[in-house]
């Protein structure tokens, strides 16, 4: 099955000025998110010279980054994986650079019967990697409603959360989207729908967040990136809402740090200088032509790192 069309990797051309500069003869690169491989396939090309380890916890982007990334040969390894299993997978060795583009990718809101997206009738699977684990159907017909209000509050910043999981609740049991989607809609009070775009967004992102424990797996793979740089290997993410973005800025902060010692000491005395240093100043936003180009790329924030020290 071909590459879909619609696949148009986000802020391609700066997440490769980023990375390749960073990249060694027989190094290194990882893309943590491979997806269908655009982003890989550019890093290749850009460092003719460097391996690339891709992962991916979605079997059928797996396959089908693998074809489009055969040609690279034995520069590539392709493992079916969360991205917080990277330090099992990497075995102790240092990185060039890490590559993240978090959320959902366009295979899965491409593909109807995935049930990640509320435009189309689907079932309610939202599972990134669909072979295994709980369904978004199983969260919304077995859930109690208590759990459901916090799922909704916490992962989809839902105003109205307890408002939607009484509503969820009540109308079980749901086996597909659109359904659920227009009981979302109905919950909502009308003079918030004028707004916003479609009042089911919120409770679909919480709802696929709790299937597939993204931020779970995103707090623990963070770290792991960073440690596993080498003097001058960089960490680049791309973070679609302000959940992830927050924890990409949390992560980066402890590495950026400097003194420690109190504000009233007149000399340091800790000693504590930055591993890291940041690479673009706060986060970078896609162009207008991009958006216009690609609306998916709408909500991406870029933030960049380079590890500057070995770790204390």
């Amino acid at each position: 099955m071909p590459t879909s069309p619609a696949h148009v990797p986000v802020l391609l051309d700066r997440c490769v000025a980023l990375l390749a500069p960073a990249a060694t003869p027989d190094g290194l690169l990882v893309d943590a998110t491979l997806g269908l491989g655009g982003h890989a396939e550019a890093l290749l090309n850009a460092a003719p010279e460097t391996r690339l380890l891709g992962l991916d916890r979605d079997p059928e982007a797996l396959r089908r980054a693998g074809e489009r990334l055969a040609p690279f040969g034995e520069r590539v390894r392709l493992v079916h994986a969360v991205y917080d299993a990277l330090p099992d997978v990497l075995e102790g060795e240092r990185v060039d650079g890490v590559l993240f583009d978090l959320g959902v990718s366009s295979l899965q809101l491409d593909e109807a019967e995935r049930g990640f997206s509320y435009a189309a009738d689907a079932p309610l699977d939202m599972r990134m990697d669909n072979t295994t684990g709980t369904t978004a159907a199983d969260v919304v017909n077995t859930y109690p409603v208590e759990d459901l209000t916090r799922i909704l509050r916490e992962y989809g910043e839902e105003r109205f959360a307890a408002r939607v999981a009484h509503a969820i609740v009540a109308g079980r049991p749901w086996t597909t989207t659109a359904p659920l989607a227009e009981t979302v809609r109905t919950a909502i009070p009308a003079a918030t729908r004028r707004h916003g775009g479609h009042p089911a967004k919120r409770t679909f992102q919480a709802l696929r967040i709790e299937v597939n424990g993204e931020l779970a797996a995103l707090h623990a793979a963070l770290p792991a990136a960073i440690a596993a740089l080498r003097v001058g290997g960089r960490l680049v993410v791309l973070a679609y809402h302000s959940l992830e973005d927050r924890a990409v800025k949390r992560a980066f902060a402890e590495g950026l740090k400097g003194c420690v010692c109190p504000p009233e000491m007149p000399v340091c005395g800790c000693g504590r200088t930055p591993e890291l240093r940041q690479l673009v100043r706060g986060a970078e936003y896609p162009s207008t032509a991009e958006i216009e180009s690609n609306p998916r790329a709408a909500s991406a924030k870029l933030r960049a790192v380079e590890r500057i020290k070995e770790a204390a």
